[in-house]
């Protein structure tokens, strides 16, 4: 494993919520972070409190991340070291309840 692919290890397994985000989630700087950020805000998550990543601060990691998780798009969400996907896949989650439960917000 690359010294980038255990950094994104090492943050996906030690934090419960983490989002790679193109931004923070009090400034996202593209559309699809900041509906990301507003649908975890909408299942109930105190965004402070969960792990971002700016990607655009990092380009070993913006590009390690699609590596990591074989997805080629940012933002990209992990609820307990899992892989849940991107904001179009959260918002569908959302939708149907899945998100809220994967978050323990429901």
């Amino acid at each position: 494993m690359s010294d980038v692919q255990q950094r994104i290890d090492d943050l996906v397994k030690n934090n419960d919520v983490l989002l790679f985000m193109k931004g923070s989630a009090s400034f996202p700087m593209c559309g699809f972070s900041g509906r990301a950020i507003q649908i975890l805000k909408a299942s109930g998550v105190d965004t402070k409190g969960i792990k971002t990543v700016n990607v655009l601060d990092d380009p070993e990691i913006r590009a390690g991340i699609k590596d990591y998780s074989n997805w080629p798009t940012i933002p990209q969400l992990y609820v307990k070291g899992e892989f849940i996907g991107g904001s179009d896949i959260m918002m569908e989650m959302y939708e149907n309840g899945e998100l809220q439960k994967a978050l323990g917000t429901a």
